[in-house]
């Protein structure tokens, strides 16, 4: 299901030109995963599930500068003339690219009443998957898995950044990666399914109030524009490390010490 490496260049390239930026804030729509609370506020909901992820900005240890540039980025995303309200921050601290979507909201919520054991089999059939992975990383040369961010990504209910592949290699690597969890059996028998093409992103904040008098076509200037200075720093990003993680809503992804995880290097 995921592109190929020429096809996923293009298609990512598309997604930071001006044209896609004036295209994309037309359907732009408010994110149910936060919800006003008291002086327009808003307050990340109930949003459980399981994803696979590098690990948060928190927890990093390679990739200091990437993440720092992007703390820049999103201050200054936040402070574009547009309503206070347009765009929900979620915390730096919590900063990951997603590696590969699992299970969640009510999917995860029904599976768990169905069965109790579902979390333990879950974190069962990843340890084997990650173990036979790891296996085979040490029966060939692995070259580092390095990404760069391209610019901005304005998604239906998020805004973000969107990376690249530095070369052919640091792509197929993650394919291959994803394409041993989805392929999966034991995954498949958990319901869990590709239901995305892989898109390397850092979320930076959800879309919350949209006014109807919302100037699109402005805010997709002020996009553009940013973008433009984004693009003379774009910083590498490596993926050296796959967890498993859980998560109870869009602020906060968590694991245990002995919860499967998978270094690339």
């Amino acid at each position: 299901m995921d592109d190929n490496y020429q096809t996923y260049l293009n298609r990512v390239a598309r997604m930071t030109l001006p044209e896609a930026f004036r295209t994309q804030v037309q359907h732009i729509l408010e994110s149910s995963k936060f919800q006003p609370i008291h002086n327009g506020e808003r307050q990340a909901v109930s949003f459980p599930g399981y994803t696979v992820i590098t690990p948060p900005q928190k927890e990093e240890t390679q990739n200091s500068y990437f993440y720092t540039q992007l703390q820049s980025y999103q201050q200054e995303l936040l402070q574009l003339p547009v309503a206070g309200d347009l765009i929900v921050p979620v915390p730096p601290a919590s900063f990951h690219v997603t590696l590969a979507d699992l299970i969640w909201d009510s999917a995860f919520s029904d599976a768990c009443e169905k069965n109790p054991e579902y979390e333990q089999q879950l974190r069962s059939c990843f340890a084997e998957i990650f173990q036979q992975y790891q296996q085979s990383l040490t029966r060939r040369v692995v070259h580092p898995i390095r990404w760069q961010m391209l610019g901005l990504m304005v998604m239906t209910r998020a805004v973000g950044v969107c990376l690249v592949p530095q070369d052919q290699n640091s792509y197929e690597e993650i394919v291959n990666f994803r394409r041993a969890i989805y392929q999966n059996p034991n995954i498949m028998t958990l319901g869990i399914e590709q239901q995305y093409h892989f898109t390397a992103h850092v979320t930076l904040g959800y879309f919350g109030e949209i006014s109807p008098n919302l100037d699109r076509d402005r805010l997709a200037t002020l996009f553009s524009q940013l973008n433009q200075q984004w693009l003379l720093n774009t910083p590498e990003f490596l993926i050296h490390r796959a967890e498993l993680r859980k998560f109870d809503d869009m602020t906060y992804y968590y694991r245990q010490a002995d919860w499967p995880a998978l270094n690339f290097s």
